[in-house]
């Protein structure tokens, strides 16, 4: 009886959850990433839209949105579930930060693999973490718009649309 309560603690904490969720948004980035670089980007630079790209840049970009929509599905149905913000809204705001993050992750992945020399999936990884911390506070308080307190154990309610 106690393993399943310690299960239920566990589970029932938001922070776990949000961990869950990341994580399995996250894998889903980096083994894209790893497949994407390796495996279907062969050249070392693609020219697109006028502008020159290198294959880790292009890489990022399209497993960082494979990876963003994972973990936004994950995190508004088993996270965040409380909120009562419309789904549009909680996806233009997730996109929105994520899209802060893509560019912070790829500021991060430039510098560890041009200046710091790190081989370019151990280089994603590397970058991934050093910012999750800071996307569950951002994410709880301004794309599912959460407070502080826990609604359901204080009985407050947030109004609709916040």
């Amino acid at each position: 009886m106690a393993n399943v309560s310690l299960k239920q603690s566990i589970f029932n904490n938001q922070v776990v959850r949000f961990v869950f969720s990341a994580g399995i948004g996250f894998l889903v980035d980096i083994v894209a990433f790893y497949l994407l670089d390796h495996n279907f980007l062969e050249r070392p630079t693609y020219n697109m839209f006028g502008f020159t790209f290198d294959n880790y840049t292009l890489s990022l970009a399209i497993s960082f949105f494979m990876g963003v929509v994972v973990n936004f599905l994950i995190t508004k149905y088993i996270v965040f579930n409380e909120s009562v913000s419309s789904p549009t809204k909680q996806f233009v705001r997730f996109v929105s930060v994520a899209i802060i993050g893509f560019f912070a992750n790829l500021i991060l992945l430039d510098i560890f693999i041009r200046y710091i020399g790190m081989y370019p999936p151990v280089a994603r990884v590397c970058a991934a973490l050093s910012l999750f911390f800071a996307s569950f506070f951002v994410h709880k308080f301004f794309s599912f718009s959460l407070s502080l307190r826990h609604h359901h154990a204080t009985g407050a309610n947030s109004k609709a649309g916040n």
